[in-house]
């Protein structure tokens, strides 16, 4: 009897092991430390609500169901990926923390312009802070990567896109190795800024190697440093990198026909061909995002490979 109680005691144990294993709710935690704090995580989070669209990205990418989204400025690359019926949850800016709340997610991932919310969102419910540093961008999308591999178990899956990512980026390094220096532009409604090695773009210099033109710059508005055709002109970079801030909000866009005038037909990047117009969702909405990255890398190289 004795022996027969013991076995069964350890088949108890080992069908509990194994359900532990395969239960989300009875997972490990897992503790993240963010921008704003430290946030224990008990199990595989279920219900997913994210305030910021590089962190859908980041997830969508490894796999990852979102039950939520913001409701404004979805970039026309991830449209195709947002499941019918999906809730929304309020602006980019101002989420939806009465909805959010009566939803009781499992987790909310706030970033960059949605962290402000964090401090009531986290007393309601599981928050985490997921903003990057524009000045580490590309590190801090790997570290994100790695965060949310460790809190839905999809470690392995993390590793594979951070080292896609590293690939993509040593093409990039190779296609603009020795062509010239390049600027960064953002047009709205007709205005032009630039944006230098601090800004959200700033790893075009920084992680592929492209020569700024200018180190002096001061890119901390969302439409960047004023600048007119006369100083793109006076500049004369090799390279000019394009974002349209108007089609990035979904206004109508206007960068082509704001850019087609006297004054930048006289100009290196205009008569070579080197005008390279970047994707306005990833370029200025979700910066911090995988995939947004790996496309905005395939249109450097593309428009590297076109103008030899």
């Amino acid at each position: 009897m004795m022996f027969r109680k013991a076995i069964l005691a350890r088949l108890l144990m080992a069908a509990l092991s194994l359900a532990a294993a395969q239960s989300p709710a009875l997972a490990q935690s897992v503790t993240v430390e963010h921008p704003q704090g430290t946030t224990v995580i008990e199990g595989v989070p279920q219900t997913v609500m994210v305030a910021d669209w590089a962190a859908y990205d980041n997830l969508t990418a490894l796999g990852v169901p979102v039950a939520g989204v913001p409701s404004t400025a979805m970039p026309s690359y991830l449209a195709d990926t947002v499941p019918a019926g999906t809730q929304r949850i309020g602006s980019l800016q101002e989420p939806d923390i009465e909805g959010i709340a009566a939803a009781a997610p499992d987790l909310v991932i706030v970033a960059a312009r949605s962290r402000t919310a964090y401090p009531t969102l986290s007393g309601l419910v599981p928050t985490i802070d997921m903003s990057v540093d524009n000045a580490r961008l590309v590190e801090g999308v790997k570290d994100n990567l790695a965060t949310y591999g460790r809190i839905f178990g999809r470690q392995e899956q993390a590793d594979a896109l951070i080292a896609a990512l590293d690939d993509k980026l040593a093409v990039a390094r190779e296609a603009v190795k020795g062509k010239g220096r390049g600027l960064v532009v953002i047009t709205n409604a007709g205005r032009l800024g630039i944006y230098g090695t601090g800004s959200r773009v700033a790893w075009l210099h920084s992680a592929i190697g492209i020569p700024p033109v200018a180190d002096q710059v001061d890119d901390r508005r969302d439409g960047g440093d004023g600048a007119s055709f006369e100083y793109l002109l006076e500049t004369n970079p090799d390279w000019l990198f394009v974002i349209d801030r108007d089609a990035a909000i979904g206004r109508e866009g206007s960068a082509r026909a704001t850019l087609d005038n006297e004054l930048i037909h006289q100009t290196r990047f205009w008569q070579n061909d080197r005008i390279i117009y970047l994707d306005p969702g990833a370029a200025y909405v979700t910066m911090h995002g995988y995939s947004g990255l790996m496309l905005l890398l395939d249109q450097v190289i593309e428009g590297y490979a076109r103008a030899e």
